[in-house]
């Protein structure tokens, strides 16, 4: 799926948090003010937004509509 992603495409609970900063570099802002700033360690490469939010006690939804409005 990831590849035929483009800007337009919705950010989800299961794109990793380097799929997310690939298709919306400014939601890197988002996820830093939020406490996520291992926005480039490997980790990132394979952890989930819904699994990277859940590690920092951040309502998954609420962190996708934040990243979607932006």
């Amino acid at each position: 799926m990831f590849a035929m992603a483009d800007a337009k495409t919705p950010i989800n609970k299961d794109m990793t948090i380097a799929e997310v900063l690939k298709l919306r570099p400014q939601s890197a802002g988002i996820l830093m003010s939020r406490g996520m700033h291992c926005l480039g360690c490997v980790i990132a490469q394979g952890e989930t937004l819904e699994q990277a939010a859940e590690v920092h006690g951040i309502p998954v939804d609420e962190l996708i509509a934040a990243i979607n409005e932006g």
